[in-house]
């Protein structure tokens, strides 16, 4: 079973992603609150995909996802970076950070089932 990690420190966000995604078949969904427990959940768990919110205490999203791409077990997983603040300079460090996709909020629940659809799709989230 593919592991999806959802952190925001937001949790009506974190409920309306784990609502959205709860039954799309093979998928196990797990929460955090904040960027540090991002990077201890994603290193024991190591999901295949992560959402990240970019603002969170702790450690913001960017450099959560620094430390994912820095450590083996988590380096290639799918990371969408989940933002309100939108624009290309948030996308750039984003990019810069390691982050495979943006998503601007707020999204819909069919965009975020669009998007994980086509990264099954793609090959790039698969059921273990």
């Amino acid at each position: 079973m593919a592991s999806v990690l959802i952190a925001d420190d937001d949790p009506f966000v974190r409920k309306l992603i784990v609502t959205t995604l709860e039954d799309v078949a093979g998928f196990e969904l797990i929460e955090a609150a904040d960027g540090r427990q991002a990077v201890e959940v994603a290193l024991r768990e190591r999901p295949e995909l992560v959402f990240l919110d970019v603002n969170m205490p702790e450690l913001d999203g960017f450099q959560a996802c620094r430390r994912l791409r820095a450590e083996p077990h988590t380096a290639q997983a799918m990371i969408v970076m989940l933002t309100a603040a939108g624009g290309d300079a948030a996308e750039r460090e984003a990019e810069s950070a390691g982050a495979d996709l943006f998503l601007t909020k707020p999204f819909s629940p069919l965009a975020l089932l669009r998007l994980v659809d086509e990264l099954g799709a793609s090959g790039a989230v698969a059921p273990r």
